[in-house]
């Protein structure tokens, strides 16, 4: 739709708001949502100049309801608002409650956030508007981008998550899924009402809305000074850019760009630290009888170190610990080879990846090794304990070539029962059939091998479809991309 038939269209929805204009007690709930919608539509393609009416019937909704109307400013950002307003705070917490009242739940599956009668939609559709103007509208469309701007939008991205029982950087990340209905246009949020976004589709808009923003930011310019640069939120899309640009990068500028990458790598490290504890590798293995396990206990030594505990009255030694003698043969350490196609295109993969390794790497009994390729191979293992120093040596390219990974990493196979090759790709490659037969050979060698979509945050995945099927009729089907499931695949290997 081009301007002109966006000024019509919104033009003809405002002369039908109008009608109501002056039928303040006949003007529905439904119908003053619809005003608030329209509006919103009107200033987020800046046509505000073709339905001048909404604004109008938007600021005496908005008084009505009690609520400021500074709300209805989409150059009022949303921390400002509230620190205004502290009562607003709460109710944008808990737009969308999701349990945390009484009754959410019930009144969820009931379609209650649509109910025409209820005044509490009508509060919670000017909210939404206000989280969906600051996201979408005007102030992330400035021709020249400031480090300020960014933040603030990044701040309101984290506001209008937060509103949907998320953790700022969930939804952009694609870490928490919506409920069916969370962002109806009409602000129900109802099962069935209006149209439902993905995670998956509201994730990728608001990762090319920011590298879009980041583009007009004049990056270069920012990162020259350091104050500007430390006010920076780093992001993935932030941190691809920055390491897509690091060669044009020197002195203060690369230093600020190193900066905000290894805050970004920092960040998230703990994040995957935390699922990598959580992590369930199985049921615990009671097959080894518990005579066994008394076999080798040292019982003169258990007797010795606890005569401290002796009871002379009950003439009774208490054991507070046990000795048993050194039997145990020497366990090998298990090999993790993990290799990643950094082409383009899996910027998201190689950085998870490199944080992964390296969280695995540390663990006892296990040798981690880092790989990467495009049209050529890098051996990033002698730096595989730090993902920072792992990015810094990626070049991300274009193009893919399995053959410059396979022999490293046979050559680096010692026992192929204790080995495990995580191959992280989209597998879109020339020599198919050579690839496939050396996977085969791989894990008829006794290799555990795991063929991955991706690594990605929200889990979405591509990859060619004649690999997958070849995978899952090799009895190793392709995980999916997300890093919840590649890390319970992993443990349970080394565990």
């Amino acid at each position: 739709m081009n301007r002109k038939q966006r000024r019509e269209y919104l033009g003809a929805g405002a002369s039908v708001m109008a009608d109501q204009k002056n039928k303040k007690d006949d003007m529905s709930i439904e119908h003053r949502k619809q005003v608030l919608y329209w509006r919103l539509l009107a200033t987020v393609f800046e046509q505000e100049e073709a339905a001048p009416t909404l604004e109008t019937l938007a600021g005496k909704i908005a008084t009505e309801e009690g609520l400021p109307t500074s709300l209805l400013d989409g150059r009022v950002a949303i921390e400002t608002l509230t620190q205004r307003y502290p009562e607003l705070g709460a109710e944008f917490d808990n737009l969308y409650p999701g349990g945390e009242e009484e009754d959410s739940e019930q009144r969820f599956q009931d379609g209650g956030y649509d109910d025409p009668h209820d005044e509490r939609s009508l509060r919670r559709a000017l909210l939404l508007s206000k989280l969906m103007l600051n996201v979408f509208g005007p102030n992330a469309n400035h021709e020249v981008m400031t480090a300020d701007g960014y933040n603030q939008w990044l701040k309101d991205v984290g506001a209008m998550e937060k509103a949907f029982g998320s953790n700022p950087g969930d939804l952009r990340s694609g870490r928490k899924s919506l409920r069916p209905g969370d962002m109806a246009p009409d602000g129900s949020g109802g099962p069935g009402q209006g149209f439902d976004i993905t995670n998956e589709e509201l994730s990728e808009t608001l990762k090319g809305m920011e590298k879009d923003i980041i583009k007009r930011m004049a990056l270069r310019e920012v990162l020259k000074d350091s104050k500007l640069a430390a006010k920076i939120t780093p992001s993935m899309p932030l941190v691809e850019q920055l390491l897509r640009d690091k060669s044009n990068l020197s002195g203060v500028a690369l230093e600020n760009a190193k900066m905000l990458i290894k805050r970004y790598v920092d960040e998230l490290a703990e994040v995957l630290k935390l699922e990598v504890e959580k992590a369930k590798t199985g049921e615990v293995d009671h097959s080894v009888p518990p005579k066994r396990v008394f076999r080798n206990l040292d019982l003169k030594r258990t007797i010795w170190k606890n005569l401290t505990n002796w009871d002379p009255k009950e003439k009774r030694l208490y054991v507070d610990h046990l000795y048993y003698k050194h039997t145990a043969q020497y366990k090998m350490a298990n090999q993790l080879i993990v290799v990643v196609d950094q082409s383009g295109s899996m910027l998201d993969s190689m950085v998870n990846c490199a944080i992964l390794a390296s969280i695995f790497a540390g663990l006892p009994r296990v040798e981690a090794h880092l790989i990467a390729y495009d049209t050529r191979m890098i051996d990033l293992t002698e730096y595989v304990h730090d993902p920072f120093e792992v990015l810094l040596r990626t070049n991300l390219g274009g193009g893919n070539d399995w053959r410059v990974a396979m022999e490293p990493v046979k050559a680096k196979i010692r026992e192929p029962r204790h080995t495990a090759v995580v191959w992280i790709s989209d597998f879109y490659e020339i020599y198919v059939e050579q690839l496939m037969a050396e996977c085969k050979a791989l894990k008829e060698s006794g290799v555990h091998f795991m063929p991955v979509g991706s690594v990605t945050s929200t889990g979405y995945f591509s990859v060619n479809q004649w690999f997958k099927q070849q995978f899952k009729e090799m009895g190793t089907p392709v995980i999916s991309g997300s890093v919840s499931k590649l890390i319970k695949e992993i443990k349970e290997f080394v565990g």
